[in-house]
C-alpha cells in the first residue's frame, strides 16, 4: 500500500465533509484505486480506497464494495489491515463509496520477493515460512469470523519496515454463513488465475481450505522464486490447477527440506479434504518445520534450468483435437477427467520420504476416496467431492489428416464440433451433480456411510484444544469474589471443552447447530457467555455444537 505516489483522478479532492484529504495515488486495481490521504480530525495519514468512476455508477459494484468494508471492519488482528471508516461522497461529479483504511508504510510482499530473488534467487526458506505463518494467523481470524479471503497472493500482502506482515484487500471475500459461496454468481470466476484453487477454477463452492491452497501456491513461489502453474492464458492456468501436479520445490531450490516439500504438497492437494483442515493446523505444521530446522535453513540453492514445465499444455489437445495429425496426443498430455499419471512427489515405488506412494487418483483431479485430517487412531473418512463416475468420463479423440491446404473446412468443422462437445460436457457434469443430489436425497447406496454422501462435510478439528486450567483456575469475578468468570468455549472442540468443564465440576448441555461453516464438534456458541460470573462449583453451560454438515 505504500508505494511511490502518483497523481490520480481524485488527488486533491476530499471526502467526509473535508475530513479526509486525498493526496497521492498509491495503486490501482481492477475495481478500485487507493490514495494516500490525510485525516484532519485525528492528524494522521490513512489510505482511502475508492471505486473507479465507471463502476461507482453500478449499484452491484457499490454493494460489493460496501460488503468489503463491512467484512473487514469486523476483523481485528495485527496481521490484517484495519478499516477505520466508510461512507459515500461526491467525487468527479458522481456519488462514490470509499473505505478509510490503515496506512501501511512498507512494501508489497511481491516487491520483497523480487529483492530476494535478485540477491539469492528466492526468498530464504526460514523467512518464507515465517511470512506464511503470519498470513495464516490473519486467515485464522477471518475464517473464525466466517470470512474466506479468496484472493491470497503476494500482491495482497504487505510487509512494514519493521517486518510485520499485513493481509489486505478482502474485496472479493464473502461471508461463509451467508450460504452463497459459489464463485460464479456473476457468470465469471473471481480471483487471480495463478493462485486459484481447483474448486474456484471450476466455479464450485469454496471454503476456508480454498484460501489454504492459495497460501500453498504463494509459499511455493516464495521458496522457489516462481509459481508452480503458469501459461499464456487464464484457461490454461485453470486447467493446470485442476489437472496437473506441481513439482516439488526442492527440485528448484536445493535448500528446501523434505518436510517443506511435504508441507507444500499437502497445501496443494486437489481435494480440499486432503489439505490442512484449518489455517491453525497449517500454521502449527510450519512451526514444527521451523523448530526442526532450528530456524536457520541457509541461503537458497537454485538449480539451473529447474522448474515446472509449461503449464496447461494439454488444454489445447483436450479441447481442440489435432486435425492434421494421424497420431494421438503425447502420453504425457493428460486429457480432462482421466486418471492421473504418477505424481512428481513420488519417486519409484515409494515417495521421497520412504513412504508408500498413493495410487493414482481418478476423476478430474480429485481422488475418488479421501481421508480427512487424522484425529486419532482412526482418521475420519471424508467424502469424494466432485467425483465423476467412469461412465461419464470423456476423452476427445484425434481426427485423421490430409493436406492442410485442402482441410480448411475440416479445421473449421472440428472447432465447431469441439465447442459443442465442451458445451455438452459441461451439461453432462451439471446433470451428473444433480443426479448425485437426487441419490443422496433417496438414501443412496445402503452400504455407504452417512459421511461419504455429504459433499460439504467438515470433519472434526481436534487440534482446537483448551487447557483444563481455563476452567479449574478461572479468573475471579470482580463483583462477586465467590464466583468466577466463565471461560471462552467458542471455536474450541467439544471433547476438549468437556474435559475442561468436568475438571472444574461443571456440567454441559450440547445443542446441535446444523451447518458446515465450522467443523463437526466445533463450539459455535455458549451460554452463559464468556466473562459472565458463574459458580466456581456446579456451574452449567449450554454449548451450541456444529454438525459439520450442510444445513
Amino acid at each position: 500500500m505504500s508505494q511511490d505516489g502518483a497523481q490520480g483522478r481524485y488527488a486533491g479532492g476530499a471526502v467526509a465533509g473535508g475530513r479526509y484529504q486525498l493526496r497521492d495515488l498509491l495503486g490501482e486495481g481492477g475495481m478500485a484505486s487507493v490514495y494516500l490521504a490525510y485525516d484532519s480530525a485525528l492528524d494522521r495519514q490513512v489510505a482511502i480506497k475508492t471505486l473507479h468512476t465507471e463502476l461507482g455508477r453500478e449499484q452491484s459494484f457499490r454493494e460489493r464494495f460496501r460488503r468489503e468494508a463491512q467484512a473487514v471492519a469486523k476483523l481485528q488482528h495485527t496481521n490484517i489491515v484495519s478499516v477505520f471508516d466508510t461512507g459515500e461522497d461526491e467525487l468527479g461529479g458522481a456519488l462514490m463509496p470509499y473505505i478509510v483504511m490503515e496506512y501501511v508504510e512498507g512494501q508489497p510482499l511481491g516487491s520483497v520477493l523480487a529483492d530476494d530473488i535478485r540477491q539469492y534467487g528466492a526468498m530464504p526458506a526460514d523467512k518464507a515460512l515465517k511470512v506464511t505463518a503470519d498470513v495464516l494467523a490473519a486467515l485464522e481470524t477471518s475464517h473464525e469470523m466466517g470470512l474466506v479471503h479468496r484472493d491470497i497472493k503476494p500482491g495482497n500482502v504487505m510487509m512494514t519496515k519493521r517486518g510485520i506482515v499485513k493481509v489486505m484487500d478482502f474485496g472479493i471475500a464473502r461471508a461463509m454463513q451467508s450460504g452463497v459461496t459459489s464463485m460464479t454468481q456473476t457468470g465469471m470466476v473471481v480471483g487471480t488465475p495463478q493462485y486459484l484453487s481447483p474448486e474456484q477454477a471450476l466455479g464450485r463452492g469454496v471454503d476456508a481450505r480454498s484460501d489454504l491452497y492459495s497460501v500453498g501456491i504463494m509459499l511455493f513461489q516464495l521458496l522457489t522464486g516462481r509459481i508452480p502453474f503458469d501459461a499464456d492464458s487464464p484457461l490454461a492456468i485453470a486447467y493446470a490447477h485442476v489437472q496437473e501436479e506441481p513439482v516439488a520445490p526442492s527440485t528448484i531450490n536445493r535448500s528446501v527440506t523434505p518436510a517443506m516439500d511435504a508441507l507444500v504438497a499437502r497445501a496443494l492437494k486437489k481435494n480440499p479434504n486432503e489439505r490442512f483442515p484449518s489455517a491453525a493446523a497449517m500454521r502449527d505444521e510450519i512451526a514444527r518445520v521451523l523448530n526442526a530446522s532450528g530456524g536457520q535453513t541457509g541461503a537458497p540453492v537454485i538449480v539451473a534450468g529447474g522448474g515446472p514445465a509449461n503449464s496447461g499444455s494439454g488444454v489445447g489437445s483436450a479441447v481442440f483435437p489435432p486435425v492434421d495429425q494421424a497420431t494421438p496426443a503425447p502420453h504425457s498430455v493428460q486429457t480432462p477427467y482421466q486418471p492421473h499419471p504418477q505424481s512428481p512427489y513420488q519417486s519409484g515405488p515409494s515417495g521421497p520420504y520412504n513412504q508408500p506412494a498413493p495410487t493414482p487418483a481418478q476423476g478430474y483431479g480429485y481422488p475418488q476416496a479421501a481421508q480427512g485430517y487424522p484425529t486419532g487412531p482412526l482418521a475420519h473418512q471424508t467424502p469424494p467431492p466432485y467425483s465423476i463416475n467412469p461412465q461419464h468420463q470423456t476423452a476427445v479423440g484425434t481426427t485423421g489428416g490430409g493436406s492442410s491446404r485442402r482441410n480448411m473446412p475440416v479445421i473449421v468443422g472440428s472447432i465447431v464440433v469441439a465447442l459443442l462437445a465442451v458445451g455438452g460436457l459441461i451439461t453432462a457434469l451439471a446433470l451428473q451433480d444433480d443426479g448425485k443430489d437426487d441419490e443422496a436425497g433417496k438414501g443412496g447406496d445402503p452400504g455407504t456411510s452417512e459421511t461419504s454422501t455429504d459433499e460439504g462435510y467438515r470433519p472434526p478439528e481436534r487440534n482446537r484444544v483448551m487447557k483444563t486450567t481455563a476452567c479449574t483456575d478461572a479468573s475471579e469475578d470482580s463483583n462477586d469474589p465467590k464466583k468466577v468468570q466463565a471461560p471462552n468455549f467458542v471455536y474450541k472442540d467439544i471433547l476438549s471443552a468437556k474435559e475442561c468443564a468436568q475438571a472444574a465440576g461443571w456440567t454441559i448441555k450440547e445443542i446441535e447447530e446444523p451447518g458446515n461453516t465450522y467443523a463437526e464438534g466445533q463450539i459455535v456458541g455458549q451460554f452463559p457467555s464468556s466473562g459472565t460470573a458463574v459458580s466456581e462449583q456446579g456451574a452449567h453451560f449450554e454449548l451450541k455444537i456444529s454438525t459439520g454438515r450442510p444445513s
